[in-house]
C-alpha cells in the first residue's frame, strides 16, 4: 500500500491555478481509463518502428564488417532489454505512477539521480520521436515509387517536402493525444493490429524467397549482379558495438511505465503488459530480421547502405510483385507511425511527473479538464520533437539522434537496476509492494546481471561514439548527451533551491508516492 502524504508540511497549502497539482496534493486529474492491452499496445507501438524496419539494415553502414552477424548481434542486444525490462516490472508493481522511472529513480536513488537521468531519456526520446516522424517520409517515397508515380517520389526525396510532411505527421499524433487516452488507445491498438498483419507478410515472403532468386531479379531490373563485398573484420569490440545499437531497437517498453498513473489494476497489469511487450518484439524483431537476410545477400545491403538510406520492404522490393511491396512498405509505414502517439504519451509524462514534484514549472502539471491529458507537457514534448525533425534534415544522418537515444536508455536501464537494488534499503515501505521477483535473492541476480551487461553495452557504444570520424564535434552524440545532463542539472539545482526556498520538505516529499 502507497506511503500516505498527509501529516507535516510538504508545500505551503494554496495549490497552483486550476488543473495543477501540487506537491503534496490529493490527485493528479488523470484518469485510470488504460487496460492491459492499451498498455502492451503502448510498449509494443514505441518498440516496433524504425528499430525493424531500417537499422537491422542500415547497421550495415553504421558497423562495417557485421556482415552476416546482425542476427546474432540483435540476439545479444535482446539481453540486456529482458533484464532492465524485469527491473521495470518489479518497480511499475510498486510504484504505478506517471512518469514511472523518474518515479522510480527519485524515490530509490534520491531526486538529482530521477530527475537528470529521466530528462536525459526525455530529452533522447524526444529525439527520436522527431527521427521517426523523420524516416516515415522515404516508406512513402518507396510506395509512390512501386506503384508508378516517379514524380511524387523524387518529391518527396526533396527536403522541404520531407521536413512539412514529417511536421504534420508529428502534430496530428500529438492531437490525438491531445484529446484523451480513449482517442489515442482507438487509434493505438487497431494500428497495432495492421501493422502485425501487414508485417507477416514481411516474414513469409523473406522465407518463401531465397538469395539465388533476389540475385536473378537484381540482374534482370538494374542489369547489375550482387557485389562481392570486403568490408574490415568485426572484432568482439564491433560486435558489441553493433549489439549495443540494436539495443536501441528494444527500447520503448518503459513507455508502459510512463503510464502508470493511467493503468487500470496497474500493480498486476504494468508488469503484465511490460513482460508481453518485450516477449512478443522481441519474437517478432528475430523472424522479421532473419527472413530479410534469408533473401537479401548482406554484401548487396553493405554495398547499397553506403550510398542511400534503405529499408527492410524496399529490398524485398526487388522479388516481390508491385502490389505485395506496396502492402510490405505500407505496413512499416504504419508501424513507424504507431511509434509516434505511444512516445509522445511517454515522454509527456515524464514532463508531467517532474512538474508534478515541483522540480520543473507549475503549469506543465496541467490536466486538460474534459479530456484529462497533460496538455501542456505534450505540446513542450512535440516542440522538441519538432526541432528534431529539422535537427535530421541538417545532419543528414538519422543514426546521431538514435546514438543520443541509446546513451540515455543504456543510463536510464542501469539506474532500473540500481533502483531495484537500493530501494528495499532507503525506502522499505515502498519496497515491501514489489509483486514480480519477491525473493532478494532472485531480484539481486537479475540486476546484477543487467547492470554488468548494461554497463559493457555503455562503455562500448561510448567508446564507438567517440572514436566515431565525423565532420564536427558536434555529430558525436556523446558530448551532446553530457551538454543535456549539464542543462538538467542546472534546472535541477534552480528548481530545488526554489522548493526549499519555499518551505518545502523536500526529504519526505521524495520518500513518498506521488499522488493519484
Amino acid at each position: 500500500m502507497d506511503v500516505p502524504r498527509g501529516g507535516g508540511s510538504l508545500k505551503p497549502a494554496n495549490g497552483d491555478a486550476a488543473g495543477t497539482a501540487a506537491p503534496g496534493s490529493g490527485g493528479t486529474g488523470l484518469a485510470r481509463q488504460l487496460g492491459l492491452w492499451g498498455l502492451a499496445a503502448t510498449g509494443i507501438c514505441s518498440m516496433l518502428g524504425a528499430g525493424i524496419n531500417v537499422v537491422p539494415v542500415m547497421i550495415q553502414r553504421n558497423v562495417p564488417g557485421i556482415a552476416e552477424n546482425v542476427l546474432p548481434a540483435f540476439a545479444f542486444g535482446a539481453l540486456p532489454a529482458v533484464l532492465a525490462g524485469l527491473a521495470y516490472a518489479i518497480l511499475a508493481s510498486a510504484m504505478p505512477r506517471a512518469g514511472g522511472s523518474y518515479v522510480f529513480a527519485s524515490r530509490a536513488l534520491g531526486p538529482y539521480w530521477g530527475f537528470v537521468a529521466s530528462f536525459s531519456q526525455w530529452f533522447g526520446l524526444s529525439i527520436v520521436i522527431g527521427v521517426v516522424s523523420y524516416l516515415i517520409v522515404p516508406f512513402l517515397r518507396d510506395i509512390a515509387g512501386a506503384t508508378g508515380m516517379e514524380g511524387l517520389a523524387g518529391a518527396l526525396d526533396t527536403g522541404s517536402v520531407r521536413v512539412a510532411l514529417a511536421l504534420a505527421m508529428l502534430w496530428t499524433f500529438a492531437w490525438v493525444n491531445l484529446r484523451g487516452l480513449r482517442a489515442y488507445e482507438r487509434t493505438v491498438v487497431p494500428l497495432m493490429v495492421v501493422m502485425f498483419a501487414l508485417g507477416a507478410i514481411v516474414i513469409v515472403a523473406g522465407f518463401s524467397f531465397d538469395q539465388g532468386d533476389f540475385a536473378a531479379a537484381l540482374l534482370a531490373r538494374e542489369g547489375v549482379e550482387v557485389p562481392a563485398a570486403a568490408p574490415p573484420p568485426l572484432g568482439p569490440a564491433g560486435f558489441l558495438a553493433a549489439a549495443g545499437l540494436l539495443f536501441a531497437s528494444f527500447v520503448g517498453f518503459d513507455a508502459i511505465a510512463q503510464a502508470g498513473g493511467e493503468a487500470r489494476n496497474p500493480n498486476r497489469a504494468l508488469p503484465l503488459a511490460i513482460g508481453l511487450a518485450v516477449f512478443i518484439v522481441g519474437a517478432y524483431y528475430l523472424l522479421f530480421t532473419a527472413a530479410v537476410y534469408h533473401t537479401v545477400p548482406w554484401e548487396f545491403v553493405w554495398a547499397r547502405a553506403q550510398e542511400q538510406d534503405l529499408t527492410a520492404p524496399g529490398l524485398l522490393g526487388y522479388v516481390l510483385p508491385p502490389w505485395w511491396t506496396v502492402l510490405i512498405v505500407a505496413g512499416a509505414a504504419i508501424a513507424l507511425i504507431n511509434d509516434l502517439p505511444a512516445m509522445i504519451l511517454s515522454v509527456s509524462r515524464l514532463v508531467f511527473a517532474w512538474a508534478e514534484d515541483g522540480i520543473f514549472p507549475s503549469g506543465l502539471a496541467r490536466v486538460h479538464p474534459t479530456h484529462r491529458t497533460p496538455h501542456a507537457a505534450i505540446v513542450l514534448s512535440t516542440a522538441l520533437a519538432s526541432v528534431a525533425i529539422v535537427g535530421s534534415e541538417f545532419a543528414g544522418d538519422f543514426f546521431l539522434g538514435v546514438d543520443i537515444m541509446v546513451t540515455s536508455m543504456l543510463v536510464n536501464f542501469l539506474l532500473m537496476c540500481l533502483s531495484v537494488l537500493i530501494l528495499p534499503r532507503r525506502n522499505p515501505e515502498i519496497a515491501a509492494n514489489f509483486r514480480v521477483l519477491r525473493g532478494p535473492a532472485a531480484r539481486t541476480c537479475v540486476c546484477v546481471a543487467g547492470i554488468v551487461l548494461l554497463g559493457t553495452f555503455l562503455v562500448t557504444h561510448l567508446w564507438k561514439d567517440l572514436r566515431a570520424d565525423v565532420a564536427a564535434w558536434y555529430f558525436h552524440s556523446t558530448p551532446l548527451w553530457i551538454g543535456v545532463m549539464a542543462l538538467g542539472s542546472l534546472i535541477y539545482i534552480r528548481k530545488m533551491g526554489t522548493l526549499r526556498a519555499s518551505g518545502t520538505d523536500v526529504d519526505r516529499l521524495f520518500r513518498e508516492l506521488p499522488p493519484e
